[in-house]
C-alpha cells in the first residue's frame, strides 16, 4: 500500500480524477485529496471523501489538526504526489516555486517524492510558448508529465489538450509502485 497525495486542479476534466482516486483506493492505497478553490468549482469534495474515506483538503489553514502542520504532514507521508488535472495556472505556480496554497504547498515542501503531473487545459494554453516552458522546468526538476491527448475539448476546439486517460495515468503511477 502507498500513501498517494492526489492534487486536482480547476479544469473540465476534474470529474476523471474521481476514477482516478476511486481505483488507487480499490487497489489498497491511502490516497489523500488536495483540491485547488477552483476545482472545488467542477467537483465536490464529498465525492472525493466518500470515495478515499479520507478527508479532502481545501484550505491551507485549517484548524483540524492543530498538532501538525497540515502540508509538511502530507508532504512527509506521500509516497507518490500525482496533480490530475493540472491547469496551466498551476504548473506555472510549481515551476517558479510558488506556495500559496495548500496544494502547491505540499509539492514544494516533498523531498525525494516522485511528482506526476497531468495537464489538461485549451489547446492554445498548453501549446503557448510559456506554458511548455514551465512544463519542461518541471521535467528537469525530475516530474514525469503525463502528455494530454488530443480530442474535442469542453470549449470546442479540438486538440490537444484533454487530460490523458484515466488508465495511462494508472500506469503512471505504477512505475512508482
Amino acid at each position: 500500500m502507498k500513501n498517494i497525495v492526489l492534487g486536482i486542479t480547476g479544469s473540465i476534466a476534474a470529474y476523471k480524477a474521481a476514477d482516478i482516486a476511486n481505483i488507487l483506493t480499490k487497489e489498497g492505497n491511502d490516497v489523500h485529496t488536495i483540491m485547488t478553490p477552483a476545482a472545488e468549482k467542477f467537483i465536490t469534495p464529498l465525492t472525493l471523501q466518500t470515495l478515499t474515506k479520507n478527508k479532502v483538503h481545501t484550505d491551507m489553514f485549517s484548524l483540524d489538526k492543530p498538532e501538525e502542520v497540515e502540508h509538511i504532514a502530507l508532504a512527509t507521508r506521500a509516497d507518490i504526489m500525482l496533480i490530475a488535472p493540472a491547469s496551466a495556472d498551476i504548473i506555472a505556480k510549481i515551476a517558479c516555486g510558488i506556495a500559496d496554497s495548500m496544494l502547491t504547498s505540499v509539492v514544494l515542501a516533498l523531498k525525494s517524492t516522485p511528482v506526476i503531473v497531468c495537464p489538461a487545459m485549451n489547446t492554445a494554453m498548453y501549446e503557448n510558448t510559456v506554458t511548455q516552458r514551465n512544463i519542461n522546468t518541471l521535467r528537469e526538476f525530475g516530474f514525469d508529465i503525463v502528455e494530454p491527448r488530443e480530442a474535442m475539448l469542453a470549449c470546442g476546439t479540438k486538440g490537444k489538450g484533454a487530460l490523458a486517460d484515466v488508465d495511462t495515468i494508472i500506469e503512471a503511477v505504477h512505475k512508482y509502485m
